[in-house]
C-alpha cells in the first residue's frame, strides 16, 4: 500500500462517531480512533472527517465525495447505504448501482479506498432482524462493486464481537466506545499495520438478563427510539437536518503518542 500521510472518511452516524463520545460531548468513534493510530510515527499526517449522522447515499455523494476529491487523500473510508437500507422500502440493486458509482469517483482520485458491509442484524431485536436479509443482499452486491474496483472491504458482518447487545447503544444503531475501538482496530488489520490488541476479545462473562427485564428493555427501546424514528420519517423530518461535518478540512491532529501538535 502506497505511504499515507492523510485520509478522509465519509459516511453517517457509524463514521461520524456515535454514540462514542468525549467529555465534551463531541462524537469521537472509530474514524477517529483509527486517524490516532495511524498519526503515530506519521509527522504531519493529516484527517479530515466529512460524516454527518443520518444521511442518505445520495446525500453523502452529494455533499462528501466532491470534497473529497478536491483533497486528495491517500486514504478514504467510504461506508454509505446504511440510511437507505432501514428505510420502508429500498431496492438493493437500484442502491448499489448509485453505491457503485460513487466508489468509482472515490477510487479515481488515487487514493487507497476502504468500504464496509453492514452489521450482521441476525441477533437483535425482532425488528431490526428482519432486515438481515436486505443488509445480507447488499453486503454480497457491495463485494462485487469492491472487486470490480479493487478495493478492499473491511467486513462488518463477520465481526462476531459486535453481536453482542453490549456493542450496542441504548438505541441499538450505534456502537458503544468499546465496539468503536474493536472496528479501528479491525481497520487497522486490513490496511496491514501493526497492532497489539485484537479486536476478537471476547467480552467479558455477563450475567444472564431475566426475561422481564428482556421484555421492558425492548418495550424501552421501541418507546424512545422506533417511535420517535417512525414519526420522524412520517413527517418529513431527517436525522441530520442542521448538523454538519465535524472536522470539514485535512488538518494535523495529536497522535497516541503525543508526537506531534495539533495545527
Amino acid at each position: 500500500m502506497r505511504a499515507l500521510t492523510s485520509y478522509v472518511a465519509i459516511g453517517d452516524s457509524f463514521t461520524e462517531g456515535l454514540d462514542d463520545w468525549r467529555a465534551d460531548g463531541t462524537p469521537r468513534g472509530w474514524a477517529d480512533r483509527l486517524a490516532e493510530r495511524l498519526a503515530i510515527g506519521r509527522p504531519g499526517f493529516s484527517y479530515a472527517n466529512l460524516a454527518v449522522r443520518g444521511k442518505l447515499l445520495d446525500q453523502v455523494v452529494e455533499d462528501q465525495i466532491p470534497v473529497a476529491e478536491a483533497l486528495k487523500p491517500d486514504l478514504i473510508t467510504f461506508c454509505a447505504g446504511g440510511n437507505d437500507i432501514i428505510r420502508f422500502q429500498c431496492d438493493t440493486d437500484e442502491l448499489v448501482a448509485r453505491f457503485d458509482a460513487a466508489l468509482g469517483r472515490l477510487v479515481a482520485t488515487g487514493a487507497e479506498v476502504l468500504i464496509f458491509t453492514g452489521f450482521d442484524l441476525g441477533r437483535m431485536h425482532l425488528l431490526l432482524r428482519r432486515l438481515r436479509g436486505r443488509v445480507a443482499c447488499f453486503n454480497e452486491l457491495m463485494r462485487a462493486s469492491a472487486e470490480r474496483h479493487g478495493c478492499r472491504v473491511v467486513d462488518l458482518w463477520a465481526m462476531d464481537v459486535l453481536a453482542d447487545p453490549r456493542a450496542w447503544g441504548r438505541d441499538r444503531l450505534h456502537l458503544t466506545p468499546d465496539a468503536h475501538e474493536r472496528v479501528a482496530l479491525r481497520v487497522l488489520e486490513v490496511l496491514g499495520e501493526p497492532v497489539a490488541e485484537d479486536w476478537r476479545t471476547p467480552w467479558p462473562a455477563a450475567e444472564p438478563a431475566p426475561w422481564r427485564h428482556r421484555q421492558q428493555e425492548d418495550l424501552r427501546w421501541v418507546r424512545d427510539f422506533v417511535m420517535p424514528y417512525v414519526k420522524g420519517r412520517l413527517s418529513g423530518r431527517r436525522t441530520g437536518d442542521g448538523y454538519l461535518p465535524k472536522r470539514p478540512e485535512l488538518a494535523p491532529l495529536i497522535p497516541l503518542d503525543g508526537s506531534h501538535p495539533v495545527r
